[in-house]
């Protein structure tokens, strides 16, 4: 028997199909180790060794593992062909190494490109051992990631309240946003004119003209700046008579692009699909995974996680073969296409992401995909088979037209693009990042040299030039993917990390930098400036490629990574957070304080007039306040475009003659009723949110003070006589009768919902209970009775089926079918979850421990050789940090070096802990 173990669960029913009775294929579910999330998991100290724990849900499936190559002869691993899948793969022998389960057993590493059964086939006649360079280069990123955002983190908490995180790659991304932002808010916008005639050929055909020059001078897109200038122009050709002076065509091809990559492909299917990166990748790991078609479960596309851009060759001739039969031997070049990536960073070794079987068409697998699945794989299709057809044949022309006007000479032009054979153009475009129109294919009539036309219209256009344009999710991974940020795997990720710390925001498909975001940045960029360069983290990557190169030592690597990195982390150990503020609140001046329309001090409060605006860092994060607080209570976000909102004021309140006001404070944007000074001592203006679903720049009077009478009274509970109440809350619209607060559903309005509808959904509220379950919910299914415990019962809960007696819940594991559990079955899993310490629920009554479990605890008491105390536990303990710090002797080995500096502490300590022990 051969055990052969994969990532997935799906990987593995498809693969044993594959390999027969002989082989028996299980799943690792992913990564089965990993750093643990703490102090001192890396060593600097100590050649920066690295701690391993192993995941608890990947206990028991180690353990099947393990069980299972009791009767086995070989194991295989075969999980995915790059750095992580490499990673996995020693993770797993290395916990089996740890667990003595591996005996005399044959131990191979095969890698494949697509779960096909050729593929398959196919890899397990070329096995290898585990690459022990791609190993060590994964440890280094690990090593990277975890020192500096276990070290940087901390220091931004203390330096920087409301912070979240920062990280090795995803801070530099953020960076490349804020940066973007600071181009916008520093863009100063420039007036231009643009003259464009519509002329007529003498055969009545129309074309447009630009005006490119005049009186010998060539005239670019912003030298027209002003209306007078434009006008001087226009009466000009008014007055003109216009002649044809040249006119040429250029032949000239347009080739395919190179099939999908990672990047490329999360790029398109944004642009295209409207996918973001991450959503994209769940899609393609289900198909690269398997699709069940004509019974059998097959991998459509190959591995989704690549920087190479070539395909094999039987995939280049079946595509070949499918543009003859779908478009005519016209559309398939002599030789096939060959494509090489542009990165220096890239793995050649990984094929690009294509089909698996080009044969089968998009339209054919539509009925056998959900509906996006479908388009992401006609997307694959499509690119790689436009990526081997013929070239687009097209013929440019450009027609040069003077324009006479007494005295004065000036120059128009035209410019069009045929299409003379669409090639590949028939079945695929790229997709662009901008919103404009491609006009390459407009048509110019014909015409020839020293032809006369005429002037039937002229349109003097005034243009304003725009700052740069957002990212958008495609464009910042292009931008990531250039300056070598990054690895494929890690985009989705990435941007996914941005959004979720409330860095970035996505709006309208483009990523804002968000106040906090920027605060980070400009932190970061104050004090570990090197560490946030674009440069410098490519140069990392580079590094980490020559690691996985086996050109350079992993350890040297992070020894002058942090040699420098920590001595910029103490150096600003000893700063006051006020002088971290003042540094942040120079540098974010511009974005900070907006210059007033009188000229006067930007940082003079608007509130009291004595005090000055600065920076603030609060709980939850960075604001404006004024320098005279508590007196003056002046706060607003940090964005300049704040201030115009935090004064407007909407109308007045037609029942006190006050102010209804919106402004925009620390927590968000609000309404406000009048001004402090309008209000007696000790009491404050009143105050009320403004909806999430609502620009403070749609609000107007009669929604403010709508939302100020809240929360309003509906009517009295028709059973209890207390009033129910309908407000605005930070879950949204409810209403509320005593302690008991309901949501209100679709279609609900908070401010004329009626008493009979709230006494409803109170009604229902109450019944669901405090948990949100209904009273009456099913007890589970009874197994019978626990000895010590009481009844047994199988549940489903959140997390999945479970077993429960006397308050305590065991999990049932995953690849047990919750309706085969027997009453004994149950009871070891209950008896196991208490010997654990499982118990009744935070805040009950704490369970009992089963009497099964209090006697098997006193047989081992009672079995344990006596042992002085006081002289036991030091010297265990003493041997087992003096083990942890010893390295082994085999460290010195260049062949062994990568996986003794990945022993845990713990597994060195254990030999020194029995010695000691048996000498107690």
């Amino acid at each position: 028997m051969n055990i052969v173990i994969v990532e997935s669960p799906a990987k593995a029913k498809t693969i044993n199909k594959y390999l027969g009775a002989s082989y028996e294929v299980l799943a690792s579910f992913g990564h089965v180790r990993d750093l643990p999330a703490k102090n001192g998991s890396v060593d600097p100290d100590a050649n920066f060794q690295m701690i391993w724990e192993v995941d608890p849900k990947a206990a028991s499936r180690l353990n099947d593992i393990a069980k299972a190559l009791k009767g086995a002869d070989k194991l295989i691993l075969a999980t995915d062909p790059d750095r992580e899948g490499e990673a996995i793969s020693w993770h797993v022998l290395e916990v089996l190494k740890e667990k003595r389960a591996l005996k005399d057993h044959a131990i191979e590493r095969v890698v494949f490109n697509a779960i096909t059964k050729q593929a398959i086939t196919d890899a397990m006649k070329h096995p290898r051992q585990i690459d022990g360079a791609l190993v060590d280069a994964y440890m280094a990123r690990r090593a990277l990631d975890y020192l500096v955002g276990f070290t940087l983190s901390p220091v931004l908490w203390r330096k920087l309240p409301g912070a979240r995180s920062a990280g090795r790659v995803q801070s530099v991304a953020l960076r490349l946003v804020c940066d973007r932002e600071l181009e916008i808010e520093k863009f100063v916008a420039r007036e231009y004119w643009s003259l464009v005639a519509t002329l007529t050929t003498p055969r009545g055909d129309t074309f447009e003209a630009r005006l490119v020059g005049a009186d010998g001078k060539k005239i670019q897109r912003l030298d027209i700046g002003t209306g007078a200038e434009a006008e001087d122009f226009k009466k000009a050709l008014d007055a003109a008579t216009f002649v044809v002076t040249s006119v040429e065509a250029k032949p000239g091809r347009r080739n395919p692009q190179a099939p999908f990559t990672t990047s490329t492909l999360q790029q398109e299917a944004s642009r295209k699909l409207g996918f973001a990166p991450a959503h994209t990748m769940r899609i393609a790991q289900r198909l690269y995974e398997g699709i069940d078609i004509g019974g059998e479960t097959t991998g459509l596309i190959t591995y989704m996680r690549t920087d190479g851009v070539q395909i094999d060759g039987s995939a280049i001739t079946q595509a070949r073969k499918v543009i003859g039969e779908d478009y005519g031997n016209a559309y398939v070049p002599e030789a096939p296409r060959q494509y090489q990536a542009k990165a220096k960073n890239a793995q050649e070794a990984h094929e690009a992401i294509r089909p698996t079987d080009l044969s089968r068409r998009p339209n054919d697998m539509r009925r056998r995909l959900d509906p996006e699945q479908a388009k992401l794989y006609e997307l694959i299709w499509t690119r790689t088979i436009a990526s081997q057809m013929e070239s687009a044949e097209l013929e440019r022309t450009t027609v040069d037209i003077t324009a006479k006007a007494g005295s004065r000479t000036l120059e128009l032009r035209a410019s069009g693009q045929v299409i003379k054979f669409d090639g590949f153009l028939a079945l695929y475009q790229e997709g662009r990042d901008d919103d404009a129109d491609d006009d390459e294919s407009r048509r110019l009539p014909a015409m020839s040299e020293g032809e006369n036309v005429k002037r039937q219209d002229l349109a003097v256009t005034q243009h304003f030039t725009e700052p740069p344009p957002r990212f958008s999710e495609a464009s910042l991974v292009k931008r990531m993917e250039e300056l070598g940020i990054g690895r494929p795997s890690t985009y989705a990720s990435i941007l996914q990390v941005l959004k979720d710390r409330g860095y970035v925001r996505l709006e309208k498909k483009r990523l804002h930098g968000e106040d906090k975001g920027r605060v980070v940045v400009a932190f970061l960029e104050n004090f570990f400036a090197r560490y946030v360069e674009y440069d410098f983290t490519a140069g990392l990557e580079e590094q980490l490629d020559r690691i996985s190169n086996n050109e350079i030592s992993w350890q040297d690597v992070l020894r002058d990574f942090w040699s420098g990195f920590i001595g910029a982390v103490n150096d600003i150990k000893d700063l006051r957070v006020a002088e971290v503020l003042d540094a942040l609140d120079e540098m974010l001046g511009p974005h900070i304080y907006a210059p007033r329309a009188d000229g006067g001090d930007v940082r003079q409060c608007p509130t009291c007039g004595t005090g000055r605006l600065n920076l603030k860092a609060g709980k939850f994060g960075a604001f404006v306040g004024c320098t005279n607080y508590p007196e003056c209570r002046y706060t607003r976000p940090l964005a300049a475009d704040s201030e115009a909102s935090a004064d407007r004021v909407l109308g007045q309140d037609p029942e006190t003659g006050r102010d209804v006001i919106v402004k925009a404070g620390r927590f968000g944007p609000y309404i406000q009723l009048g001004e402090a000074k309008d209000y007696a001592e000790g009491e404050k203006p009143k105050r009320a949110g403004i909806p999430k679903n609502i620009s403070p720049a749609d609000v107007e009077l009669e929604l403010a003070l709508k939302l100020l009478s809240l929360p309003r009274e509906i009517g009295l509970h028709p059973e209890t006589g207390q009033p129910i109440t309908a407000g605005l809350g930070r879950f949204g619209p409810f209403v509320k009768h005593d302690k008991t607060y309901a949501s209100l559903e679709a279609g609900d309005e908070v401010f004329d919902i009626g008493l009979n509808r709230a006494v409803t959904l109170i009604a229902e509220k109450v019944a669901k209970g405090p948990s949100g379950r209904r009273f009456g919910a099913d007890p589970g299914k009874p197994l019978g009775d626990h000895p010590s415990l009481g009844a047994v019962a199988m549940k489903n809960g959140r997390y999945g089926a479970y077993v429960t007696a006397g308050g305590i819940n065991a999990t049932i594991p995953s690849d047990k079918d919750k309706d085969a559990v027997t009453l004994a079955e149950a009871i070891a899993l209950i008896d196991e979850r208490a010997a654990k310490g499982g118990g009744a629920k935070r805040g009950g009554k704490k369970a009992a421990k089963p009497k099964v479990a209090k006697k098997e605890a006193a047989k081992a008491e009672a079995a344990k050789p006596a042992a002085d105390a006081s002289t036991a536990k030091p010297a265990k303990t003493a041997a087992a940090k003096k083990a942890a710090a010893k390295p082994k002797p085999e460290a010195t080995s260049k062949a062994r070096a990568p996986v003794t500096a990945k022993t845990s502490a713990k597994k060195a300590a254990k030999p020194v802990a029995k010695k000691s022990k048996a000498s107690g």
